[in-house]
């Protein structure tokens, strides 16, 4: 089986957007990431809310002719037809498909530009940084995508005109960070990572707001895992690691089957091996330090969305029970008002939870692209089926935030995280 990439770490023109221990508190007892107040000028969007008058017409430009992408872009695609189905009073949409390559891409949205007064799209990394680029962006532009190191120091600014909403595991794992540190106060984390590189992307993300934003030490392990399934001899050694240095947290950059091998390799340190190991017959050295069973079992992991796999893909069951993750409403918020309304894709399968993630993405696309049409310039916030946004638009430089849901197994699938 070829590595996996998760849906939120690159939806680019070269690969294919699929797949992606215990905690001693249960759900109930999980705080929130602590989330940024929006400014007071800010206004909350109400989905009844009449629209402006105007018709407006709102381009889709889409990877629909892609091999590789043709399946993603058909989930977003689906959703965002779903958000307009519930508000399409004066808004028309036009799909605008193409392919993968830039010229094509380019090309497609030129001629939007003369039709459209606002294009969704596009979808790929690559075609985003071709069209942000491109001097061509005059019109308002909701990007499903950011150019490969957008807002980090010294990156290229996005045109005025172009807001970025893609769905970002790098952006889960900072939050989780936020979150982490919120819940343990102190101490340091330990992150742990294979050579897979959306993985590597992840781990430094933790690591980066972690230890440079947050100030506190860090450490990333990477661990080898040939065909997939983590190295015996190396999760021994982590054992002993853990045996004599205890972090605080430990954050799984990984997917769920892997942090699955690693938390019955963290329990297989209270169950099977000796307390008192001897080295040497000839020369016993002391016995490291004893690690209280208590001492394993409230050692807090946290993850990303790559932790749930989805019902249809089979959840790991109890082996991940306690670990808190970040995810979309959509997926582990059945409850939440705006998740309620809309329907449910049929999909199915291995990935088919990474599916479902790009049609929420396409849904909120939608809600996104009505609000600024119906109000061009300003703050806004939006409980989205993707989590709590917050646009500005219009006035200078637009910028863009989402909170994602934290939640936490428990019965062996997530659930929403309580305060």
């Amino acid at each position: 089986m070829p590595p996996a990439e998760v849906f939120a770490v690159d939806v680019s023109g070269a690969s294919a957007a699929t797949d992606s221990g215990n905690s001693g508190n249960n759900g109930n007892n999980a705080s929130q990431p602590a989330i940024r107040q929006a400014d007071t000028g800010a206004r909350f969007v109400n989905d009844a809310a009449p629209p402006s008058g105007a018709p407006v017409r709102i381009g889709l430009l889409l990877p629909l002719r892609s091999d590789t992408l043709g399946a993603a872009a058909e989930s977003v695609r689906a959703g965002f037809m779903a958000g307009l189905e519930r508000d399409r009073d004066n808004i028309t949409v036009t799909v605008l498909e193409t392919g993968d390559v830039p010229q094509d891409i380019l090309g497609a949205y030129a001629r939007a530009l003369q039709s459209q007064d606002i294009v969704v799209g596009p979808l790929s990394r690559p075609a985003v940084a071709a069209v942000a680029g491109s001097a061509l962006v005059s019109k308002p532009t909701i990007a499903l995508n950011s150019p490969e190191g957008h807002g980090q120091a010294g990156a290229p600014a996005l045109p005025p005109q172009m807001l970025a909403i893609g769905l970002s595991i790098e952006e889960e794992a900072r939050q989780a960070a936020q979150w982490a540190a919120a819940d343990q106060p102190s101490g340091s984390a330990l992150v742990l990572t294979t050579s897979s590189a959306w993985q590597r992307r992840v781990a430094a993300a933790f690591a980066s707001q972690w230890e440079g934003r947050l100030g506190r030490p860090v450490r990333i392990v990477e661990l080898g895992a040939p065909d997939g399934y983590l190295s015996d001899p190396e999760l021994a050694q982590l054992r002993a690691r853990l045996r004599l240095d205890m972090p605080a947290v430990l954050f799984s950059a990984m997917g769920a089957d892997q942090t699955r091998q690693l938390r019955i390799a963290l329990g297989s340190v209270l169950t099977t091996e000796p307390d008192n190991p001897i080295f040497s017959t000839a020369d016993k050295l002391p016995p490291p330090p004893a690690v209280p069973t208590e001492q394993f079992a409230s050692l807090p992991i946290y993850g990303t969305s790559a932790l749930n796999p989805g019902a249809s893909a089979g959840f790991p069951g109890r082996d991940l029970e306690g670990v808190r993750l970040l995810d979309l409403p959509w997926q582990v918020q059945r409850d939440h008002p705006a998740v309620m309304v809309y329907p449910r894709p049929l999909q199915t399968g291995v990935g088919s939870a990474d599916m479902a993630r790009l049609y929420a993405l396409g849904i909120d696309a939608f809600r996104v692209a009505r609000e600024i049409a119906r109000h061009p310039a300003g703050r806004f916030q939006l409980d989205g089926v993707t989590g709590k946004l917050t646009v500005d638009f219009g006035e200078g430089p637009a910028s863009f935030e989402r909170i994602e849901q934290s939640a936490i197994y428990q019965n062996g699938a997530p659930a929403p995280a309580r305060p």
